[in-house]
């Protein structure tokens, strides 16, 4: 069974600087897109940045100029850079994937757990 794995949120003052990291794992042959997305209390989940295998990234205008997103297709990996951070930024971020088994199989959109982050003095 295939499963992503979030890691590196945590509690950060504004201004202040985090790395996540999402680490797929189980039986992966591709993964197409990867992403990352949030959610803040009260509020509907949103899209931070995605990726596709090859391309350019996207990025949602809030977190423009600040967030990085980048990925590592021998680790299965994707990350997000995230630098001079507010405290809007404060959420859940989940990460998400289009992973294919095998040769013969569909793509899956897969998610993570989530890891929280946030930004306070």
């Amino acid at each position: 069974q295939v499963q992503l794995v979030e890691s590196g949120g945590g509690l950060v003052q504004p201004g202040g600087s985090l790395r996540l990291s999402c680490a797929a794992s189980g039986t992966i042959f591709s993964i197409n897109g990867m992403g990352w997305y949030r959610q803040a209390p009260g509020k509907q989940r949103e899209v931070v940045a995605t990726i596709p295998n090859a391309g350019s990234p996207i990025y949602a205008d809030s977190v423009k100029g600040r967030f990085t997103i980048s990925r590592d297709n021998g680790k299965n990996t994707v990350y997000l850079q995230m630098i001079s951070l507010k405290p809007e930024d404060t959420a859940v971020y989940y990460c998400n994937a289009k992973i294919r088994e095998g040769r013969h199989y569909n793509y899956v959109e897969v998610w993570g757990q989530g890891t929280l982050v946030t930004v306070s003095s």
